[in-house]
């Protein structure tokens, strides 16, 4: 994994570290009685092959210096004594050191892993959160770039595979090397001259084993985005299945995604090809060092008497004790090297910045008392500009209707004063203080907000109602959902306010929706409203109840009135009409028909 990486996810791990002490300490044990367990069979083999020295008295202690003959000098002691008594116990008590070494090193073993869960679903959780808190944070602008399948599976696949690779990670730091290091101290004791020929080996094997993996990050970018690419053709098949029916689509889609999932099974074969091929290559080599082992150390032991025969089926004990941690390592380059494709797209998420900056000493506004005032304002999408120049000021307590065909500029101009977007040019100003210089909370917290599509969420009607004031009681609530003309509904329904409205609110009309929406903005109370055609998706006899609702909400408000429907309109203090993102028309209803011109012709279009 790059270093960068490496190190931000060990920041991560860093948060635990009480947990990683403890995993560590926990390896070190496994490694030190997993090497003991294999030197445990050398004193076994010396009495099972009668080669213990007969000694009558017991060794003195010389220094860790000569720690190993004071060992074997002390088993032969110890076995001398033992066959001079006629005891029987010499095997039993070999067998019990060899049963309690093992014992040991796999108590240990455990004990890491215990250890180890704690940190990787800490740090995952925490990874989690911080996309998730970059997701809520990050500017719509965004999200038109990206399809929300990929952010999904960001959040969700991707988090799994990075999952997927720590522990390997941090075998590759801790566990593995310690037993590897642990057991070639041993083998040196034993032999010298056969270490060296291990050791000049395993490097040898890390360098083939490197070849094979060099392409894998790169394969597995295109696997982890090609899954977000078949995720968000999911989504978007489930949320438009009516079209799809309708006109025949189906077919269409299921070729789509069927391409979609050829190309995730190529590139995912390629990469998983290359990820097995790391278990066999590194055996393989392992194998070919543990035949190179048995010759060199065959020939020292039956022509050049140089080992022990005992000694030399330990070593080989060692030597095999090698392979596993070997493989380990292996495979955790391959999970590592697969794993950073993943970081990258986690981290796109974290790091971006696409967000609407807040200064340092941003003000706090807690009422509004004057009016909204925007001057010389341009904005783009990209290269698309939206609003061109525009000059508008909307006084405290009035009602202002913002119409003009589809693209004049409309929603764009409502996103700009709730502060979604940062203007490209010109200014926005609230009470005289402008936007950028307030606090987006405080900014927010002054305007409720009423769409053409009801977002709702899949939860309670009164928990989608706390969203607009999450102290308000049940009478608040239910005095809100009585303006908003939704109360006549929801008293039917068998939990009242604790009924569950389903994903999106499938389970209310489209009016019922509607009205919902309003009365969460009722309940928030702000003394600004901004309502973007919200009542232009309805039907004759739902419009009636909705804008009956939008009636008493925009009393005594600034409100500002996306409409679709002119006829909704026709009252506002102030009809403000917009074409190709500049006001070419303003003033009332009777006004404006009187002078003809864009406003004119829509109504007529509309009364046709």
């Amino acid at each position: 994994m790059k270093t960068n990486y490496f190190n931000r996810i060990f920041g991560y791990a860093w948060v635990f570290k009480k947990y990683f002490i403890l995993n560590i300490v926990s390896n070190i044990f496994y490694a030190f009685f997993g090497t003991l367990s294999m030197i445990s069979l050398f004193p076994m083999l010396k009495v099972l092959f009668n080669q213990t020295e007969q000694l009558t008295t017991p060794p003195l202690w010389n220094g860790v210096s000569d720690l190993v003959n004071y060992f074997e000098d002390y088993l032969n002691y110890f076995v001398t004594v033992k066959k001079a008594e006629g005891s029987d116990d010499v095997l039993m008590f070999m067998v019990g050191i060899i049963v309690i070494t093992f014992l040991l090193k796999n108590i240990f073993n455990y004990l890491s892993m215990f250890f180890i869960t704690y940190l990787r679903n800490g740090v995952v959780k925490n990874i989690r959160n911080d996309i998730y808190n970059s997701i809520i944070r990050l500017s719509l602008s965004f999200y038109s770039e990206k399809k929300r399948g990929d952010i999904v599976a960001r959040i969700s696949s991707d988090v799994q595979e990075l999952d997927n690779s720590f522990l390997s990670i941090f075998e590759l730091i801790v566990k593995d090397p310690l037993m590897v290091i642990f057991t070639l101290i041993s083998m040196f004791i034993i032999s010298p001259k056969l270490s060296i020929f291990v050791i000049i080996f395993i490097p040898l094997c890390g360098f083939v084993i490197s070849l094979v993996g060099k392409s894998l990050r790169r394969k597995s970018l295109k696997v982890q985005k090609e899954q977000g690419q078949f995720i968000s053709l999911v989504d978007e098949t489930l949320s438009g299945m009516k079209i799809l029916k309708i006109f025949n689509a189906e077919n269409k889609f299921i070729e789509k995604f069927m391409n979609s999932t050829n190309r995730f099974y190529r590139f995912s074969n390629s990469v998983l090809n290359r990820k097995n091929l790391a278990s066999p290559l590194s055996e393989f080599l392992g194998i070919t060092a543990i035949s190179g082992v048995l010759w060199v150390g065959g020939m020292m032991v039956l022509k050049e008497n140089s080992l022990d025969a005992s000694a030399f089926i330990v070593y080989l004990g060692l030597a095999y004790n090698i392979l596993t941690p070997a493989k380990s390592l292996s495979r955790a380059t391959y999970k590592v090297k697969k794993a950073t494709a993943a970081a990258d797209r986690i981290f796109e998420i974290i790091d971006n910045r696409t967000i609407i900056s807040e200064e340092k000493n941003a003000r706090e506004i807690n009422e509004f008392n004057d009016s909204i005032t925007i001057k010389n304002m341009s904005f783009s999408y990209e290269n698309d500009k939206v609003i061109n120049d525009l000059n508008l000021t909307i006084p405290k307590g009035m009602n202002i209707a913002l119409v003009g065909q589809s693209g004049s500029g409309k929603s764009t101009l409502a996103n700009l004063i709730c502060r979604f977007y940062d203007v490209n040019e010109g200014e926005i100003f609230f009470d005289n203080i402008n936007i950028c210089e307030l606090k987006k909370k405080s900014l927010r917290q002054l305007i409720g907000l009423v769409t053409q599509d009801s977002i709702l969420f899949n939860d309670s009607i009164k928990n989608n109602m706390l969203i607009a004031k999450p102290d308000a009681t049940d009478e608040e609530i239910i005095n809100s959902l009585k303006i908003a003309n939704a109360w006549e509904f929801i008293k039917i329904l068998p939990g009242k306010i604790e009924t569950n409205i389903g994903d999106s609110g499938n389970k209310l009309s489209g009016g019922q929706k509607q009205r919902l929406s309003i009365a969460r903005a009722v309940l928030k109370n702000p003394p600004i409203l901004i309502l973007d055609e919200a009542t232009s998706a309805l039907d004759s006899e739902s419009e009636k109840l909705v804008q009956d609702a939008l009636d008493k909400l925009m009393k005594n408000k600034t409100s500002v009135v996306i409409a679709h429907r002119l006829s909704t309109i026709q009252k506002a203090d102030m009809i403000v009409v917009l074409n190709k993102g500049r006001i070419v028309q303003a003033g009332k209803h009777n006004e404006l028909m009187k002078k003809g011109g864009i406003y004119s012709n829509l109504v007529k279009m509309q009364s046709i």
